[in-house]
């Protein structure tokens, strides 16, 4: 009996829920029953949250204290924890020192990558372009004229459907590519690195003493500042 309904359940026809009509199409994709019960278990669930909070509120006892209100205050209904003492311009300089550390350190290391990524592609080019030459005597000039490099060689029998050298050339050249494309972001890298680098060590100064005047305003180009001479102790 089950065997004969379930054969009557492949033969019925399958219900699909309806896509937008063409003249709504404005306004976007249709909601389906699994968009339904996700936006309700959301709502739900918001509404379950705000009802625990209204009932923490009429629970509240007005004369419990905790310490962390010493810290806190509340402006316009909302509790604001005061933030800690300032750092002072000592600490500052430490973390922007370390910081600057840091971003030389990943600079000088995108360089030396930079740089031996270009000594591979340079000794590539050079394997590249150097020809190997061999020098073949005869007897006479007319046995020079008619000289066959194929035949000599014994490649007149070579298959012409070998596409093994053909094969190997153009993986090499894809692989050329992508060398040079992993160096042209390399190089971007660096750049970016190096002008971080520029500006933190330029915040740097800027913590420390000494009289200034910006030089440049940075419209065309890095702000520039120039400090005036102090006399060495």
């Amino acid at each position: 009996m089950s065997s004969f309904k379930n054969a009557k359940k492949s033969l019925q026809r399958t219900h699909r829920e309806r896509s937008q009509p063409a003249k709504r199409k404005q306004f976007g994709l249709l909601e389906k029953h699994k968009d339904y019960v996700q936006r309700a278990k959301d709502f739900h669930r918001k509404e379950d949250h705000l009802k625990l909070l209204r009932e923490k509120a009429r629970n509240k006892n007005p004369d419990e204290f905790y310490y962390k209100m010493i810290n806190t205050k509340t402006r316009n209904g909302v509790h604001v924890v005061e933030s800690k003492k300032p750092h002072t311009n000592e600490q500052l300089k430490m973390m922007k020192s370390q910081d600057l550390n840091y971003a030389r350190m990943k600079r000088i290391t995108e360089k030396k990558k930079v740089e031996r990524l270009q000594c591979s592609l340079h000794l590539i080019r050079e394997r590249d372009t150097h020809v190997n030459s061999r020098t073949v005597f005869v007897d006479s000039k007319d046995e020079m004229e008619s000289f066959d490099p194929a035949a000599h060689y014994g490649l007149t029998n070579k298959n012409p459907s070998d596409q093994s050298e053909v094969t190997t050339t153009n993986e090499q050249e894809k692989a050329r590519k992508r060398a040079y494309n992993e160096l042209e972001k390399r190089i971007e890298r660096e750049k970016h690195l190096s002008a971080i680098e520029q500006q933190m060590e330029l915040q740097k100064h800027l913590m420390g003493k000494g009289r200034r005047v910006k030089v440049n305003t940075g419209e065309d180009g890095p702000v520039v500042y120039k400090w005036k001479k102090q006399r060495k102790k």
